[in-house]
């Protein structure tokens, strides 16, 4: 669902812009106050899971796949604020290293999938979470939202493309939904599929060991704080080491393999006609387009090799991202008021 340069007109683009900006700014903000210092090389991990894992397209039906967004996976391990400022590192990186997302819209791109499926899929997830417990009702709460939030960024890019006059409303939500509710899926059994593994090996990140506490800040049912507090030491590096291999294996070995159908949006400008109006330049040329490292014959490894470039470089934006925000007074009254909870 990455938007190239060309599909929205001025007005479109610098609305898309400004609540990005804010809607970013205010991610920034909350992760200062509400996540734990411990929990930002998580964080960086997340993102590079989910820039390796939107390298593997799987085909949907009709000549179209689809890819992971990612912003419930990282909403349920995180928190909205930190899965907002988690997917947006992956699209600014995607845009400007890769061009896979245009400048102009990259406002609406960062809306779309870390505001909305971020934040919104995080919403959607609280709503059903608090209906069940336990493991069961947390991965089909946040199964149900994954494909919820995908539907909804798709409502979203249906509606911009449409204000900008790219094309009518009528055409654009029938065929941009139909095939984002059937990626939604696919969406749903990557997110819970993730999501049953970690509950396995670490239930503590999902908040299903410890106390029960109530806030903004849960993580239902326990506190995001009273998970960090179990994340630190050798746990946390292990965690951090296996992590960035599973993520440069996925973008290594798997994304060369990955299916080279058009995803949803290209689909439906192509069927709707409306994929001419795609801008041919950049105002800034990607050093890496199309996810080819320049100078290698064989299109496999130089897909495998800016994958796991990308990768990096996505986990060390975020992981800087949000470490600069820091500093070693904002957290420690968290996780120590975490760990002293009856």
């Amino acid at each position: 669902m990455h938007i190239p340069d060309g599909f929205f007109d001025a007005k479109v683009a610098l609305a898309t812009g400004a609540l990005a900006v804010v809607g970013l700014g205010a991610a920034l903000r909350h992760a200062r106050l509400r996540l734990p210092a411990r929990r930002v090389p998580l964080l960086g991990l997340s993102a590079a899971f989910v820039f390796a894992a939107q390298m593997l397209n799987f085909p949907v039906a009709g000549g179209t796949s689809g890819h992971l967004i990612g912003g419930v996976l990282a909403a349920v391990l995180l928190g909205p604020s930190a899965a907002v400022i988690a997917i947006s590192a992956v699209l600014i990186v995607q845009c400007f290293l890769f061009a896979d997302g245009g400048i102009t819209a990259l406002g609406g791109n960062i809306f779309n999938m870390a505001l909305i499926g971020g934040a919104g899929g995080w919403a959607i997830f609280h709503l059903f979470r608090r209906a069940a417990g336990g493991t069961l009702g947390l991965v089909l709460a946040a199964g149900l939202a994954a494909w919820g939030s995908t539907v909804l960024a798709a409502i979203a890019c249906a509606g911009e493309l449409a204000a900008s006059g790219t094309i009518a409303w009528s055409r654009a939500f029938p065929a941009m939904v139909g095939v984002h509710v059937l990626i939604g899926v696919g969406e749903s059994i990557i997110t819970v599929l993730v999501l049953l593994a970690i509950a396995k090996v670490r239930p503590d990140l999902l908040g299903l060991a410890g106390p029960q506490r109530r806030g903004m800040e849960v993580m239902a049912p326990s506190s995001l704080d009273y998970a960090s507090s179990r994340l630190g030491g050798e746990k946390a590096g292990t965690l951090l080491i296996f992590g960035l291999l599973i993520s440069l294996g996925l973008a290594l070995f798997v994304a060369p393999f990955a299916c080279p159908w058009p995803d949803g949006l290209d689909k439906t400008a192509a069927v709707l006609g409306f994929k001419h109006r795609e801008s041919p330049t950049r105002a800034l040329p990607a050093p890496i387009c199309d996810y080819k490292m320049p100078g290698i014959s064989s299109e496999g490894v130089a897909t495998g090799i800016a994958g796991a470039a990308g990768t990096v470089i996505v986990f060390g934006l975020a992981w800087m991202l949000t470490r600069a925000l820091f500093c070693k007074s904002d957290v420690e009254p968290l996780v120590d008021a975490a760990a002293s909870s009856p």
